[in-house]
């Protein structure tokens, strides 16, 4: 049997997070750690037959400042994207683009191969690739009289 983890809060909190997004501005918490992040990147989860892709837009942040980390069984991706000198003039500003920090948590299956993550970033966008485990044949155990 595989272990769930129970998070009775984990759809409030997402719905939290996208009211965030539409009110810009307001920090983004993540669960029940409370750690707050200023953006969210979109991130797409495919599945392969011998792997999973997680792919990331993190447009504007440079690699040296994405952080990946696997602890039991959830993949913690966090950076920073540095904020720009902006230039006022005659009193206006406009600055659409969101930066700070942001991370983003994913549980990964039993299948996942955690010792074997690999990274890569190009144009902005961000490519994790978790491969998965071989699958355990069953063997026959002779009984023994």
């Amino acid at each position: 049997m595989t272990p769930y983890r129970r998070r009775p809060w984990g759809l409030m909190n997402q719905l939290q997070n996208e009211l965030n997004t539409i009110f810009d501005g307001v920090p983004a918490y993540e669960g029940e750690t409370g750690e707050v992040s200023d953006w969210m990147p979109a991130v797409d989860i495919r599945e392969e037959t011998d792997r999973f892709i997680l792919t990331a837009d993190v447009p504007g942040v440079d690699p040296k400042d994405i952080e990946i980390t696997m602890e039991n069984g959830t993949l913690t991706i966090r950076g920073q994207r540095r904020s720009e000198n902006t230039e006022e003039r005659n009193g206006f500003r406009r600055v659409e683009r969101v930066s700070g920090q942001f991370f983003r948590r994913f549980v990964l299956p039993d299948s996942a191969d955690a010792e074997s993550i690999s990274a890569k970033s190009n144009n902005g966008v961000l490519e994790v690739v978790i491969p998965k485990q071989e699958k355990v044949q069953p063997r026959r155990i002779q009984v023994k009289s």
